[in-house]
Order: structure tokens, then sequence, then C-alpha cells
């Protein structure tokens, strides 16, 4: 039986356990907000879901059904299982952070991915060992034929969801990214709620 689903607030972050086997449905509840997501090995937080490993083992930059992501150890960690959206998903661009906002012209504190994720740790007693690079589910980052990268809207439509499972015990943490500067969330700039349901 699922479990009632857990709102990831705008902004903010949320943490949750996986045990190897288990699966969760990550909604993209408006349609517009990029969800930063990264995966902690449960018994050595240490070894985590990598981004430039996981390019390699996928074989390209964008992740399809079926494709498992990999550690800094290259071991398997995340299983994409379904995606009902155009399946866009970024692997390349870094949490964001005060710094990639003050680079923007923001004053003072602005909330960030980096901050949501020790913050979504934080709740659980535990401490990132690092920032790794996120898989940033619905962000839409092109590459041009020239090897260039623009920052657009995500194509995502509401109600569009990926399911992962889980092949490691991990602890899975979840961003609603609160970049309000360039569209990255929609031509709107206003971020916005997601939720999560792990299903067995």
């Amino acid at each position: 039986m699922a479990a009632e689903p857990v709102t990831i607030p705008a902004r903010l972050g949320k943490a949750a356990r996986l045990d190897a086997g288990q699966s969760l449905k990550l909604t993209n509840t408006h349609g517009s907000q990029v969800v930063d997501t990264w995966a902690f090995v449960a018994a050595d937080k240490s070894e985590f879901m990598s981004m430039e490993h996981s390019r390699v083992a996928i074989g390209g930059v964008f992740p399809h059904v079926g494709d498992t992501m990999v550690t800094n150890r290259r071991e398997p960690i995340l299983t994409l299982l379904k995606d009902t959206s155009p399946g866009i998903h970024d692997t390349l661009i870094a949490a964001c952070d005060r710094y990639r906002y003050e680079m923007l012209g923001c004053e003072g504190h602005h909330d960030s991915c980096t901050d949501n994720l020790a913050a979504a740790l934080g709740e659980m007693g535990m401490t990132p060992p690092e920032t790794p690079s996120p898989w940033n589910m619905w962000m839409n980052i092109p590459v041009g034929a020239d090897g260039s990268v623009s920052f657009e809207a995500p194509v995502s439509s509401p109600g569009d969801y990926v399911t992962l499972r889980a092949e490691r015990d991990i602890v899975i943490v979840f961003s609603c990214c609160p970049q309000d500067v360039i569209p990255i969330n929609g031509a709107d700039c206003v971020p916005k709620e997601c939720h999560f349901e792990i299903l067995n």
C-alpha cells in the first residue's frame, strides 16, 4: 500500500529513507517546478548518486526510462522506472547556492537548493558530506550543437511524475528549487510545491 503523499514545500526540501527495492513516485504538481534530487547510501553517506559517473553509465546527459544512475563508486543507486513527462531532466547544472544568487544580483539571504539539502538531512540528524551535483528533475537545459547551454522553462505538465526505484538502502533528498530570478521554474518565476509518495 502506498504511503500518504508528502509535500515538498515551495523553495524548501524534504528527505526520506528508502530500502533497496522500494519505489517512490515524485509528482510535478503544477508542472513547472524543478526538483533537485540527491541520493546517499544509508550506511555510508560518503557514497552518493553522482551525475558525472552516471553520465558514463547511461551513455548520455539525459536519463531515460530503464536507466540506472550510479554512485561516485560506480554502484547502482536509483533506476528510473516510469516518466510521464517529456523526459527532460538535467544532469549538468550544480545546485543553486548563495554564490549563484549573488552573481544574479540578489542581496542578503536567498533560499537555495544547497541550503535545502543540508536542512532536509538535518531534520534526520544527518549532515551531507558535500553538495553533490543533483539530478535536476524537469530542469530544461538544452545543449546546443556548439556545446552551449541555456536555461529554459520546464516542458512538463501539471501532474507529470517519475517513478524511481532504490537499488540500495538510501536517503533520498528533494528540493523544490527556489530559483525566482530566471525562468527555470516557469515564465512566472514563482517556485511551487511538489509531492512524493513511497509506493511499496
